[in-house]
């Protein structure tokens, strides 16, 4: 059973400039740069079936390309830090296309997505970072100048199933126009 979701792949410019932000949290596991990405819907572990049709109505998007903006570095979990991500500018276009790709999911029988859509990047996974180590992080490094690059595809991925994905495998590629 694939376990699949749909992303953004980053150019190797940002992902690269990402990657200088790397270091200085006790208790981080850095991503690997080669699996950035920015996640739209995670679909979950599928049948073939169930990943066939999720290929089918993704194939149907149509929609113009776009500009995406990553503006500041920021960490998820409050008083229980769990990742440091570079944040995204959400924009219309970055918004309307994962509530379509939510729809179409969802039409092909597939459960709703219960997490609100917060897009970002993961740069680290946090076990057992203090919530100080992670304002430290954030105070000195936490300053990101705007990355921004054009979006003219969206990707579904596979995934292994292990403690913080990855390596991943690009299924489809789907065009913006």
């Amino acid at each position: 059973m694939p376990r699949l979701f749909t992303g953004l792949e980053l150019p190797k410019s940002v992902a690269t400039e990402l990657s200088l932000m790397r270091g200085g949290v006790s208790g981080a596991r850095w991503i690997d740069v080669e699996n950035y990405h920015i996640t739209l819907r995670f679909i979950g572990d599928v049948d073939e079936r169930a990943a066939r049709d999720v290929d089918a109505v993704l194939g149907g998007i149509r929609r113009e390309a776009f500009t995406v903006t990553l503006d500041r570095l920021d960490a998820f979990g409050g008083d229980r830090p769990r990742a440091i991500v570079a944040a995204v500018r959400p924009s219309s276009p970055l918004v309307e296309l994962q509530a379509e790709q939510e729809r179409l999911i969802r039409r092909v029988g597939l459960p709703a997505e219960t997490r609100k859509f917060a897009p970002h990047v993961t740069l680290a996974r946090l076990r057992q970072a203090t919530p100080m180590a992670v304002a430290n992080y954030l105070s000195v490094r936490g300053w990101l100048a705007a990355l921004t690059f054009e979006v003219d595809r969206f990707t579904l991925f596979s995934s292994r199933d292990s403690v913080g994905g990855g390596p991943y495998v690009a299924e489809a590629v789907y065009p913006l126009y």
